[in-house]
């Protein structure tokens, strides 16, 4: 199947996604379609990926999942499109096979509140996965987070002096120290 004949499958099965699992949420079965909505591509493991990031991101659950039929490119009964919201954000995960491989070029960013978050968070989702600069990471799957204090976009905004001594604080970083940015930030 090429990319053409699967983004037409996928386009066609759209309007029976919901009916194809059951929410993992105890909320009513109606869910707001957001507008926009990011879709990322996997080889062949979206609903574990999909499972794994419910599990550690507070305010986040399946929506729904469609499945492969007979004669797709992908055996009868494979994931082919999870829906789910990570800390409320819909997401698509689409199994479309090795045409394509996730990269750096887009990121999931979370905003954490404290330490032991950024912690947590870092220890899980980089398991199996690559640690890189600046609070970026690689997940198993090849998904790229930044794992941030969710004051950065203060510390960002804040006056220009101050920002650069958080950004050059970042730069020497590879998970993110909430203490020491913020002590950049003040200037100690």
């Amino acid at each position: 199947m090429n990319l053409i004949s699967l983004t037409a499958a996928l386009v066609c099965a759209l309007p029976f996604v919901s009916s194809c699992a059951a929410s993992k949420s105890s909320e009513p079965s109606m869910t707001r379609l957001d507008k926009v909505v990011p879709c990322l591509w996997f080889q062949s493991d979206a609903e574990a990926a999909a499972k794994r990031y419910v599990e550690l991101v507070p305010n986040s659950r399946i929506l729904s999942i469609a499945r492969y039929g007979e004669g797709a490119h992908l055996p009868a009964g494979t994931e082919m499109l999870v829906q789910l919201e990570i800390g409320g954000t819909q997401f698509w995960l689409l199994n479309g096979g090795p045409q394509f491989k996730l990269s750096e070029a887009a990121s999931i960013v979370v905003r954490c509140e404290d330490q032991a978050e950024i912690d947590r968070l870092w220890s899980a989702l980089g398991e199996g996965g690559r640690e890189m600069a600046c609070g970026w990471l690689s997940d198993r799957w090849g998904v790229s987070w930044q794992i941030i204090p969710a004051k950065f976009d203060e510390w960002m905004a804040g006056p220009p002096e101050r920002s650069a001594r958080v950004m050059g604080a970042l730069l020497s970083m590879v998970k993110l120290d909430i203490d020491a940015l913020q002590r950049a930030y003040d200037g100690r």
